[in-house]
């Protein structure tokens, strides 16, 4: 029996602070740890020796500052996570370890609004093909992180917004993909884990508050604050998307009118351009066109930036994030898009929070949503569980 406040529970404790702490950076050395912990390096070392003797952590020789140190990673062995992303129109599966390595990776194209059995069907095929194909033992998989592209109620795990998916009107995410590949699953929204997929292995690596700014079929925010998503009470932190520019602007999805989204989401932005440059234009190759130098493609792009700008300066006025990450294809638009957007920012921000604040493109492209899928697995399961699972029952965690 472990008693609070005693030296087992106190020991206890420090194992899950550590690996808790490698678990979301993917790999520290000893005194990165220490000091993300507070706990003193000889601890650390002690902690790290106890674990990799049990098998929960890898060590492997690096340098640090010029420096010999030592890598400290979970296990390759610990446990296997996988991450499934719903685009409107894509699927994208990655398996991964709790060392932060991407074993596989696939996508295929999918009109997800269609139908929510045929999307969770293609889903649990996709995904038990990855797994067969990697010859990885199905029962080391401990969790599934789930994306979609709409905001998740918090209370009944449903779709908060049947406007946006109306062919998954009333389906609980988790649970039916659960209930197909039998393993727990994490679910919550495209931004939020395009947000999460930067924040441990992109642009927002190292920062603590940014704002992650998706803009495709819709307009969303994932929020990071202190190093965690916001969701808020009910889910739906982060709609920038619904901010309104205009009172007398487009009618939205959401029922208002002049919704930023009104103004910079693919469905609302294509067909001004279309009449002159054909029906089948899609974002990607509005972009691509305005990176060779297309006039008007490129006056879109901007006008599109200038827009997204005023609704982070909104977020900069809320919020003084740090960092400003763009995802999406918009972001290979590079300096054509970002220009702008740091120009609406100057103009309607703030001044300290503006100049505080940094925009950058997304270091991961179309692959940020699923990597945050794995990032989320990672950061829900319980440490307690990894332990029980590695250490002997003779540590001293359990004595």
């Amino acid at each position: 029996m472990e008693t609070p406040g005693s030296q087992t529970s106190l020991h206890r404790a420090n194992l899950e602070r550590v690996v808790r702490a490698v678990r979301m950076a993917g790999s520290l050395t000893q005194a990165e740890i220490a000091r993300s912990t507070g706990l003193s390096a000889a601890t650390v070392s002690n902690i790290v020796r106890e674990l990799k003797d049990g098998g929960t952590v890898e060590v492997t020789p690096t340098s640090a500052g010029g420096r010999r140190a030592r890598s400290v990673s979970l296990s390759g062995d610990a446990g296997i996570v996988i991450g499934v992303d719903f685009g409107h129109t894509h699927l994208r599966v990655a398996i991964g370890n709790l060392a932060h390595q991407v074993l596989a990776e696939e996508s295929e194209p999918l009109d997800v609004d269609a139908s929510s059995a045929q999307g969770f069907g293609r889903a649990e095929q996709l995904v038990n093909r990855l797994v067969e194909s990697t010859g990885i033992n199905p029962g080391k998989v401990i969790g599934v992180g789930l994306g979609v592209p709409g905001p998740i109620d918090v209370e009944s795990g449903t779709l908060g917004s049947t406007s946006i998916l109306p062919g998954w009107t009333g389906i609980n995410p988790s649970q039916e993909l659960a209930g197909r590949l039998g393993v727990p699953v994490y679910v919550d929204n495209d931004a939020n884990l395009g947000a999460l997929g930067e924040l441990v292995w992109g642009a927002g690596r190292g920062v603590r508050d940014l704002a992650y700014i998706k803009v495709a079929s819709g307009v969303g925010a994932g929020l990071v604050i202190d190093g965690r998503i916001y969701r808020g009470p009910g889910g739906t932190a982060g709609e920038i998307g619904h901010i309104t520019l205009d009172e007398s602007g487009p009618v939205c999805r959401c029922g208002n009118r002049g919704c930023l989204e009104t103004f910079t989401a693919a469905r609302y932005v294509l067909p001004l351009l279309r009449p002159s440059h054909g029906p089948d234009l899609t974002m990607e190759r509005v972009v691509q066109l305005a990176r060779e130098g297309d006039p008007g493609c490129r006056r879109v792009i901007g006008d599109v930036g200038r827009h997204i700008g005023s609704g982070v300066a909104n977020l900069c006025n809320l919020l003084n994030p740090s960092r400003v990450v763009l995802g999406g294809s918009l972001a290979e638009a590079g300096e054509l898009v970002l220009g702008p957007i740091r120009d609406s920012v100057s103009r309607y921000a703030i001044p300290s929070a503006a100049r505080q604040l940094a925009v950058d493109p997304g270091a991961l492209g179309g692959r940020a949503e699923v990597l945050g899928a794995l990032a989320l697995v990672l950061s829900e399961m319980g440490d307690s569980t990894l332990l029980e699972s590695t250490l002997p029952t003779g540590s001293p965690a359990f004595t």
